[in-house]
């Protein structure tokens, strides 16, 4: 699974709001919503989000393995 949680501390840190996501840098909601559930962005939304936070994609995401179900 891809966890976004990454991203809402860098933009914390970089005190950058949701609010400036929609209003100055033209980021859908519709996105911010994805990111939040942690369902599948293009890799382009990725880029965007590093263009804004000045940040590499580690600072956004990472990857968590599902557990394994033992039979």
């Amino acid at each position: 699974m891809i966890s976004y949680d990454r991203l809402w501390e860098t933009m914390r840190q970089k005190g950058v709001t949701q609010y400036a996501l929609i209003h100055t840098h033209g980021v859908s909601p519709a996105q911010i919503t994805r990111l939040k559930r942690n369902e599948s962005v293009s890799t382009h939304t990725i880029a965007v989000f590093c263009r804004i936070l000045s940040c590499r994609v580690e600072d956004i995401m990472e990857y968590l393995p599902e557990p394994q179900n033992k039979e």
